[in-house]
This record gives structure tokens, C-alpha cells and sequence, in this order.
């Protein structure tokens, strides 16, 4: 079945002053979404740190659940069709985090910074709730469409970000998760990376507060920042599982524009699973006549993933 998202076109040299492309997903309340069972809760001090919450009605306890990100420029909750999930006893939790624009205006270093942290806090969260909303905290996945799947990847290719000497008790949880869904997705912050895998593209300013030009300019400064907050970069051999997948093949569409293919080109994931491959880390790349082994399409390997070793 195909992957029900609405890309937008987040395409060229962002800047912190430019406004930002509507980010891609299908909106919170679709017309066949359920409402959720908790709306709005809260799981940090910021106004945009919210999450909803769907917990299947019928199915065996405790659920599975997948964490579904969304805008990394302006907040917004999106999930994917979650009567597809609860029919199956899957939970799914839709996340809102603070942003790139929150990141400037407060001047975090780097701005990229607040969306993968606040990816990493509400796993954290949820975990921390398992029982209040009768989840498995060990079975939670996590996802999003296009630059919503960039938290969901650096949740799950790096190591447990858990604190235990935390005076928080919700940032002594684990941030490891059992699999990770990408849907034509940017999996890379290294400007110089994303022009070797998609010539010309330029995306993700301000992740380090400043223009694209400027992040590839300024790049060997910009390294450590690079190597902290970019997924590829932080790949090894305990990273989840992936799955990336793309409705558009390695050639561009007739009607769509350059810059749209390239921001949501199969490259970037196919250029991605070559470092997965090193790492030892099993990663999938599905896009049109290019199918994988043992899963239909995202779907199909997050329902497995999530259903594994319980009993489903």
C-alpha cells in the first residue's frame, strides 16, 4: 500500500530571516484520523513540546508504540493514518518540538539542537509513561515524513542518551528504540555530504545558524558540530533498524522541480545505506522498481517491527 504522506517542497538555501516551506505530512486531524486518547500533553517547560496521543482500544496490553515527528521550522504535530496502527495494537504518538526558529531566536548552539534533543525527550517521555498509558516501553519505534524523519533518525542512530545522574527522572530513561521509518527524507546535515549524494541540492539552514552557503563554506569549523547532530555521523553498530522509503525513483518526475527532486531523492538514503552498511547497522531503501526484501513498504516494517516477540 502506498505511504499516504504529502510532501512539500523544503527546498533551497534557508536562512534564518527566509519563511520557511510548509513542512510535508498529512495534517494532525486527517479526515479518517481518530481523535487522539490525550491531546496536547505537555512533555517539557516550551510551549511547542507537545504530543498526542491514539492508544488502541481493543488488542493485547501493553501496545507498542511509534513516535511520529513533525516541522523542524514551524511547530506542528502530523501522524500517520492511525486507524492503520491502532487496528493492529499499536499506539501512536504525533510530536511537536521546538524548531530551527526557536533555535535562532534563542540562540542555541546549534539551533539543530532543540528538535533532536526534544526527539530524544519525548521518547524519553513516553517510556517514562508507559504504564499511565499501558505501552511496552520496550517496543517503541520511531518516524517521520521528510523533515520530520531527521529527529527520528538521530534518535535512532545514537547511543542511549539517557542520563542517570539526571535530577529529572524522565532524562534517566533510555532513548533507544526498537526500528526507524524515513519517508523521502534528508538524513544528513553535512552540506558537503548532501552535495556528494544529491549534486546542487541545499537544504537544513539554519541547523547551524547560518545560511546553507555560508555551513558549507564555514565546514571544517563547523565539524564537531556536524559530527554531534548529523544521523549519519553518529551510525554504529547498535543503531536501530531503518527503513527509508521514496515515491519518486532515481530519475526526475515530469512536473515536479528540480529542487523538490532533489530535496526528496532516493540518493539521500541510498548514499545513507552505503555508511549503514559499514557500520553494521540492517538498513532498507525502497522507491518505485526498487522494492526490499521481507517488507512490503514502511508500513509493513514498522507493524512487523513493533509486533515482533509479542505474541501478535
Amino acid at each position: 500500500m502506498a505511504l499516504s504522506i504529502t510532501a512539500a517542497d523544503e527546498a533551497a538555501a534557508q536562512t534564518p530571516v527566509q519563511k520557511p516551506p510548509a513542512p510535508a505530512g498529512p495534517p494532525a486531524t486527517a479526515p479518517s484520523q481518530p481523535p487522539p486518547t490525550e491531546a496536547d500533553v505537555s512533555f517539557g517547560p516550551h510551549p511547542h513540546q507537545l504530543l498526542d496521543i491514539f492508544i488502541p482500544t481493543e488488542g493485547t496490553k501493553p501496545f507498542p508504540v511509534l513516535v511520529w515527528f513533525g516541522g523542524l521550522w514551524e511547530p506542528r504535530k502530523q501522524a500517520p493514518d492511525a486507524r492503520r496502527f491502532l487496528s493492529q495494537g499499536i499506539a501512536v504518538v504525533a510530536v511537536q518540538s521546538r524548531t530551527l526558529k526557536d533555535g535562532v531566536a534563542e540562540k542555541a548552539d546549534p539551533p539543530v539542537s532543540y528538535p533532536m534533543n526534544d526527539a530524544c525527550r519525548a521518547v524519553q517521555f513516553v517510556r517514562g509513561n508507559a504504564a499511565r498509558w499501558k505501552l511496552d516501553p520496550r517496543r517503541i519505534g520511531v518516524g517521520g515524513g521528510s523533515q520530520g524523519a531527521l529527529p527520528a533518525l538521530f534518535v535512532g542512530c545514537s547511543p542511549d542518551r539517557a542520563d542517570p545522574k539526571a535530577d529529572d527522572p524522565i532524562a534517566r530513561l533510555s532513548t533507544r528504540v526498537t526500528c526507524v521509518a524515513a519517508f523521502r527524507s534528508q538524513p544528513s546535515i553535512d552540506p558537503q555530504r548532501m552535495q556528494e549524494w544529491v549534486p546542487g541540492v541545499q537544504w537544513g539552514a539554519p541547523a547551524f545558524g547560518c545560511s546553507f552557503e555560508e555551513s558549507l563554506r564555514r565546514r571544517e569549523e563547523l565539524l564537531p558540530q556536524i559530527r554531534a547532530w548529523s544521523p549519519e555521523t553518529l551510525l554504529y553498530a547498535e543503531s536501530a533498524p531503518i527503513y527509508f522509503e521514496n515515491n519518486w525513483g532515481l530519475t526526475q518526475p515530469a512536473g515536479v522541480t528540480e529542487m523538490d527532486y532533489k530535496v526528496h531523492s532516493p540518493a539521500w538514503a541510498l548514499g545513507f545505506q552505503e555508511l549503514a552498511k559499514k557500520a553494521g547497522v540492517e538498513c532498507h531503501v525502497k522507491y518505485p522498481d526498487h522494492p526490499t526484501e521481507g517488507y512490503r513498504d514502511t508500513w509493513d516494517f514498522l507493524t512487523k517491527r513493533l509486533l515482533a516477540d509479542s505474541g501478535t
